[in-house]
C-alpha cells in the first residue's frame, strides 16, 4: 500500500483497510501489510511496515516523488516481503515490482482515464499508462470491483477475461442502525471534489429543488472539497467528518444523493441504505449494478432528471429504505475476502506455472 494517503483515498482506502482486517481474521493466511512512512497504523494490522523515506502525498507531483522513493528503496522492501508467495497491490501502482518467484495479484479498480479522458491531463494519462496499464498485462491475476470496470478492462486494457476476477466490495451492517423516523430537510453528497463527481450538475439541481422546498439543504463531505470554488448560503461544506458524524448524516438527511458521472463501484449508496437513508443515484457507471431496484437512478447529466430522482427518493422514503436494508445485506466484506483469497491462490498456480 505504498501510495497510501491516509483520509484522501476514498473508497478505495477503505477497500484496503477491510481487505487487511478480513485477511488477518483468518487461520489459512498469513499477511503483512507495507504502507508509507506517513501512514503508519493506518492498516490496522500488527504486522505491519511502514517504509522510512517513503511518504505518500494528494497531490500528483506528492504521488509521483512516493512512487520514486519506493523504487529506490525496492531491496529493503523486498527484503520484508522475502517471505511472500504473493505480492498485492490493491492501489493499483505496482511498485516496486515483486519477485521473480512471487505471484502479483493487482487490483483495478476502473479505467476511467480511458472512458473519461477529458477530466485528466495528458501527464496523468501517460501515468496511467505505465502504472496502470502496462502493469495489468503482465499481473498474474487482475481483481476488480464490478462487471462494469471489467468490461473496460478487458477492452481498454486488454486483458484477457480468464485472468480477471470480479470481487464486490462490502458494508459492513453490523457499523450503521438503520433510522426510519421523520428526517431532516436536507440531501447529503459525500463525495471528494473530483470533477467525476458532478457537483455542478448538483448545485443546479438543487436550485430546482428548492423552487418547492426553499428550506432543503444540501451537505457536502469528503476531501477537496475547496476546490468546488464559492457555493450558496444553503450549502454546508464539512469536509473531511469522523467516521461517527457521517453515520449520524446518513441516519438523519432525507436523501442521499449520489450525481457521479463514474464510479467502478461506489460505497456511498450501499452505506445510506444500510441507514435506512433512501437513495438517489446516477444512471451511469457501476451504480445501477451495485444498487439494483434499491434507488431511484437519474441522468446525471440533467439537473432537472437529478431534481427528479431525489424528489421521487424522498416521496418513496419508507419502501426504498426497506429495499435498501435488503441490498446492502448482499454485499458483505466477507465475500470480498473470499474472493480475493481465492484470487490469491489462481495467481500462485498461474505463477508456478509459468
Amino acid at each position: 500500500m505504498l501510495s497510501l494517503v491516509p483520509g484522501g483515498m476514498g473508497g478505495s482506502e477503505t477497500y484496503a483497510r477491510e481487505l487487511a482486517r478480513g485477511l488477518d481474521a483468518r487461520a489459512d493466511v498469513t499477511v503483512d501489510a507495507l504502507v508509507p512512512e506517513n501512514a503508519a497504523g493506518s492498516s490496522g494490522l500488527t504486522a505491519e511496515h511502514a517504509i522510512d523515506g517513503v511518504i505518500a502525498r494528494p497531490s500528483t507531483v506528492g504521488r509521483l516523488r512516493a512512487l520514486l522513493s519506493a523504487t529506490l528503496a525496492k531491496r529493503s522492501i523486498r527484503a520484508v516481503s522475502a517471505d511472500a508467495a504473493v505480492v498485492h497491490f490493491p492501489f493499483t501502482v505496482r511498485v516496486p515490482k515483486a519477485a521473480a518467484g512471487q505471484a502479483t495479484v493487482m487490483t483495478v479498480h476502473d479505467v476511467q482515464h480511458r472512458e473519461l479522458p477529458h477530466l485528466f491531463s495528458f501527464a496523468e494519462k501517460l501515468f496511467r499508462v505505465f502504472s496502470y496499464e502496462i502493469p495489468a498485462r503482465k499481473a498474474d491475476i487482475v481483481v476488480t470491483i464490478s462487471e462494469f470496470a471489467r468490461g473496460g478492462i478487458e477492452k481498454h486494457l486488454r486483458v484477457p477475461a480468464e485472468r480477471i476476477r470480479v470481487i464486490p466490495l462490502g458494508v459492513d451492517i453490523t457499523e450503521f442502525t438503520p433510522f426510519f423516523g421523520e428526517r431532516e430537510d436536507f440531501v447529503l453528497y459525500p463525495a471528494r471534489g473530483w470533477p467525476h463527481k458532478n457537483h455542478a450538475a448538483l448545485l443546479s439541481a438543487m436550485e430546482l429543488l428548492r423552487v418547492d422546498r426553499p428550506g432543503l439543504r444540501l451537505v457536502l463531505t469528503g476531501g477537496n472539497l475547496d476546490a468546488l470554488g464559492s457555493m450558496p448560503e444553503w450549502v454546508e461544506r464539512r469536509g473531511l467528518v469522523p467516521r461517527e458524524e457521517l453515520l449520524g448524516l446518513y441516519r438523519s438527511a432525507s436523501a442521499l444523493v449520489f450525481p457521479s458521472l463514474y464510479e467502478g463501484f461506489g460505497l456511498p449508496p450501499l452505506e445510506a441504505m444500510a441507514s435506512g437513508c433512501p437513495v438517489a443515484a446516477s444512471n451511469a457507471g457501476s451504480i445501477p449494478e451495485v444498487c439494483g431496484d434499491a434507488a431511484v437512478l437519474f441522468d446525471p447529466n440533467d439537473p432537472s432528471d437529478i431534481a427528479r430522482g431525489v424528489r421521487e427518493a424522498i416521496a418513496a422514503g419508507p419502501e426504498l429504505a426497506r429495499r435498501g436494508l435488503a441490498r446492502a445485506a448482499q454485499f458483505t466484506w466477507e465475500s470480498c475476502v473470499d474472493g480475493h483469497v481465492s484470487a490469491f491462490r489462481d495467481a500462485a498456480r498461474l505463477h508456478g506455472a509459468r
